[in-house]
């Protein structure tokens, strides 16, 4: 019970963080930059995310003063592990490394800056609201309901180059957890398993959800969590970790708390393509209540996309169903 109520109020305490990181954002806007970045709850918009290049809106890092900035990345850490924020940070800075590649001339230039912050509802320690900080292959998503965090889905984490191959950076790779893990796993499998795993020779382009509003891939494939050995189910937890635990700590625990209560034992990992690196591959991770995708296909297999969905709670919707549920039975 102790350690129960210690939890609680460590969420307790993030929540009162994130808001008054938004807060202190919000007031070091003038007003015109504050309805940029401003929208109602229920705005459709709250759902309207995405990966790619393309209109958006929001505040734009770019738009705003050093100090303003400042308050911008407060926010985004708010939410994040040190390990999310890095990540992060240094997938916008692979924005600068894509612009020298590919030169100008594009509608929608390579810039560390292009990234747009939104806040939805009234931050507010005890109200219904949210947040996204979203730029090209980042697209970070936060709600709390009543003052209670309610999820931190979908969370989209993209490389391009996956692995920086020239320059001073050469050898950089943001998300190499995120392939080292699975390959490993996969390599750990006899025959038999490995024949349950790989549910197609080839790798799909992109990850099979993309921007979806509601993830859906179908039914679960490929090896049971329950059919591994010791060793593999480390291994796959340790895959599981690396996505859940983009979020600060005490705010995966409620991610964790969801996984195990719907049973590991029920989760399986499903592969496409190659085993080889630097060869088309895709892996999914699929839960009874999320699902984990990553696809490493495009510009020659480095430029990688990986998501974390929640079938049913993605922008807090379980959550934001059972208070609005509640809030008109005591009417």
């Amino acid at each position: 019970m102790l350690a129960l109520l210690t939890t609680l109020r460590a969420v307790a305490s993030a929540e009162s963080e994130m808001a008054a990181a938004a807060r202190n954002f919000l007031a070091a806007l003038p007003d015109e930059q504050k309805a940029t970045a401003t929208f109602e709850f229920k705005s459709d918009e709250r759902e309207n995310w995405h990966f790619i290049p393309k209109e958006r809106k929001g505040v734009t890092l770019g738009s705003l003063k050093p100090a303003q900035k400042h308050l911008a990345f407060a926010l985004l850490q708010s939410g994040l592990s040190s390990r999310g924020f890095a990540k992060a940070t240094t997938i916008m800075s692979l924005e600068q490394i894509l612009q020298e590649l590919e030169g100008p001339g594009r509608r929608f230039p390579r810039d560390p800056e292009l990234y747009h912050v939104s806040i939805f509802g009234a931050p507010d320690p005890i109200g219904t609201w949210g947040w996204r900080f979203e730029g090209h292959h980042l697209s970070l998503n936060f709600t709390i309901v009543a003052g209670q965090f309610a999820g931190g889905t979908p969370s989209f984490l993209g490389t391009n180059p996956a692995e920086v191959r020239k320059g001073p950076r050469a050898g950089l790779r943001v998300l190499a957890a995120e392939e080292d893990i699975a390959r490993e796993l996969l390599l750990s499998l006899n025959p038999r398993q490995r024949i349950q795993t790989l549910i197609q020779t080839n790798a799909p382009d992109d990850i099979l959800t993309v921007a979806n509003r509601t993830a859906d891939v179908g039914a679960a494939r490929g090896l049971a969590f329950s059919d591994m050995t010791g060793a593999q189910k480390k291994l796959l937890n340790r895959l599981i970790d690396e996505y859940v635990g983009r979020l600060r700590g005490d705010l995966a625990v409620a991610d964790t708390a969801r996984i195990d209560a719907a049973g590991r034992g029920k989760i399986r990992f499903a592969w496409a393509g190659s085993a080889e690196r630097g060869q088309r591959h895709y892996y999914r991770v699929h839960g009874p209540t999320f699902l984990l995708e990553y696809d490493n296909t495009q510009n020659d297999a480095n430029h990688v996309h990986a998501v974390w969905r929640d079938f049913g709670n993605d922008f807090g919707r379980d959550l934001l169903k059972e208070h609005l549920e509640a809030s008109h039975r005591r009417r």
